[in-house]
């Protein structure tokens, strides 16, 4: 029976250290502050907004929102980025996506100022992780999964890792943030042949494809560390991950549970991302 590798403590131990790094900062006088750009009601947006406002207000991270109808035409959302990018007061963004179609996404992330970018949507924050410059910020979820490793005492050196999934949301910057930790990293997705053997391969598995179920009984290995990032609704309206936990769950010998795994870890690290912007933009440590 695999060990539950829940979210909430790695969450808790994030926010301890991210609550006395605002405090810190407050005492000298800069108040971090995140600006939330939401176009729509995208159920997953709403839920993960509820998460970054319950988590900012934990740590004393103060929040503006900027909630817009999924109707906005281009100019006035790129208007709206380039407001925050000059309000000294927020030192960072958070860009709910996928955008509508109508909207192009590339050029709204473009519009972020880099130094504001906290979730990784810029070009100038994925060459960061890319190059491991420690430049920018890496995606919140993808730097997630490491927070989850290292809180459990998972030594990554010379592991080999398997992430499926591909997206540069959380797929490509996983696999460098693990590459830069000393694993073998293996990059799959949906039309990897053999897809199963490939995952049985890992003693890690990073499962971010973003299909409820994908990953069932001949993905998993003895011994394998899972990590579901998948968010999906089931036929009956449930929450369910991108691996067949009930399928995992005998055979791994540790599963993230979904919900309770990363999406908890993912808010902490996004107000740990705002706390540090803001101490960068002031020349303070923190």
């Amino acid at each position: 029976m695999a060990r539950l590798w829940k979210g909430a403590p790695v969450a808790a131990a994030l926010s301890e250290r991210v609550a006395a790094q605002v405090e810190r900062l407050k005492q000298r006088g800069v108040s971090p502050a995140l600006a939330i750009v939401r176009v729509g009601q995208r159920p997953e947006d709403l839920s993960y907004e509820r998460g970054a406002l319950k988590r900012c207000e934990m740590v004393g991270i103060t929040v503006k929102q900027f909630i817009l109808p999924d109707t906005v035409e281009l100019t006035e959302l790129l208007h709206i980025v380039e407001a925050i990018n000059q309000d000294a007061a927020i030192h960072g963004c958070l860009l709910f996506r996928p955008l509508p179609r109508h909207l192009d996404e590339a050029a709204v992330c473009a519009a972020l100022a880099p130094s504001k970018d906290v979730d990784g949507i810029t070009a100038g924050s994925l060459a960061g992780v890319f190059a491991g410059s420690g430049s920018g910020f890496p995606p919140c979820t993808a730097q997630a999964c490491l927070e989850i490793l290292d809180y459990y005492g998972y030594e990554l050196t010379g592991k080999r890792a398997v992430v499926v999934g591909r997206s540069l949301v959380i797929g490509k910057p996983a696999a460098m943030l693990l590459l830069q930790r000393n694993a073998t990293v293996t990059l799959c997705h949906t039309r990897t042949a053999d897809l199963a053997a490939e995952c049985r391969r890992a003693d890690v598995l990073i499962a971010a494809a973003g299909k409820a179920g994908m990953l069932g009984v001949s993905h998993i290995a003895p011994g394998q560390a899972v990590i579901d990032v998948g968010i999906n609704l089931d036929a009956d309206g449930m929450l369910v991950g991108d691996v067949d936990f009930a399928a995992a769950e005998p055979v791994a010998d540790a599963v993230t549970p979904v919900p309770g795994g990363v999406g908890a870890v993912t808010t902490s690290v996004l107000a740990r991302h705002v706390a540090e912007a803001a101490a960068r933009l002031h020349g303070l440590g923190g």
